[in-house]
């Protein structure tokens, strides 16, 4: 599906690409499309954000192009490098010929190497990318100022070029798992959702979508115990991730009941924390799978 119509078109396209969206998280998704606006995803870690980009890039027919971001993420890092190696051989080139080298032919649009950003913004088409910032909260406080100008006006700007213009402005996703506060300036040109974590039958519904080998009631029970676990004091409770993660061990390993030495051989595919292993297991484990 390239063009979105309408919600409903939109949630089936999003089911096609194995992502069962609710209605709320669809109806925020096409505003983001049709009012050519970015989108700000939080949630626990785990709940779909990034899924949701993909998804929607599959449905869109578009690419999708991510940049992930980390502390210490700089604005060239994910707008642009120069071809270091081309630009020497070219340097070496004219010493050959005796020809001088202006700075203007060392630094033009042939030595240049787009990264995610700048490879959104010049995206030819025919339909626009879907620009996944993943985990904005990450970055530091500058880099967060220096997505305003792409924000606002679909545009970067480069020292040596000057401003690049997206003629097909992408579809932006941000998510952030609210390790820190993002400031107002950013959230002010973002539509917002939050994805919280699904209830027990869109979970187990989503396993039989991401896990279609997995036996039906395999994804009732895990569903059922993810719902359980995070009811306890855990250090990282599972989200949807973890959740079809679980169900993929447990289908590998082929065992007929959720039984408490099935969920003792594969809650490190649950659980990432030894604390957490810790918690379960004190507290028992016969119960989480009980329906």
């Amino acid at each position: 599906m390239s063009e979105v119509a309408d919600a409903a078109a939109l949630r089936a396209g999003l089911a096609s690409a194995g992502y069962l969206a609710g209605e709320a998280l669809t109806t925020a998704l096409l505003l983001a499309v049709r009012m050519g606006q970015p989108i700000l995803l939080e949630g626990e870690p785990g709940v779909g954000k990034t899924e949701a980009a993909r998804a929607l890039a599959s449905t869109m027919d578009t690419v999708l192009i991510r940049l992930q971001c980390y502390e210490g993420l700089s604005s060239a890092e994910a707008l642009y490098e120069w071809n270091y190696p081309r630009q020497l051989l070219a340097i070496r080139l004219a010493e050959s010929r005796g020809e001088t080298l202006r700075d203007g032919d060392l630094f033009g649009a042939d030595y240049l190497l787009p990264r995610p950003l700048l490879a959104a913004i010049s995206h030819p088409g025919p339909r626009p990318a879907v620009l996944l910032i993943d985990e904005v909260d990450r970055a530091d406080d500058e880099f967060e100022a220096f997505l305003l100008e792409l924000l606002a006006d679909a545009a970067v700007t480069i020292p040596e070029l000057g401003t690049r213009r997206a003629k097909l402005p992408p579809v932006v996703v941000l998510t952030s798992n609210r390790t820190r506060d993002l400031h107002d300036a950013l959230k002010r040109r973002c539509l917002y959702h939050w994805i919280a974590y699904p209830e027990t039958e869109r979970v187990a519904a989503i396993i039989r979508a991401r896990v279609p080998d997995a036996a039906g009631w395999l994804a009732e029970r895990v569903a059922v115990a993810v719902h359980r676990l995070r009811a306890q004091p855990l250090t990282k409770p599972p989200g949807v991730a973890e959740a079809i993660n679980w169900a993929n061990a447990l289908r590998v390993l082929g065992v007929s009941a959720m039984d408490e030495g099935a969920m003792v051989s594969t809650l490190g595919a649950v659980l990432k924390y030894p604390e957490d292993i810790e918690t379960v297991t004190g507290a028992g484990l016969a119960a989480l799978a009980d329906v």
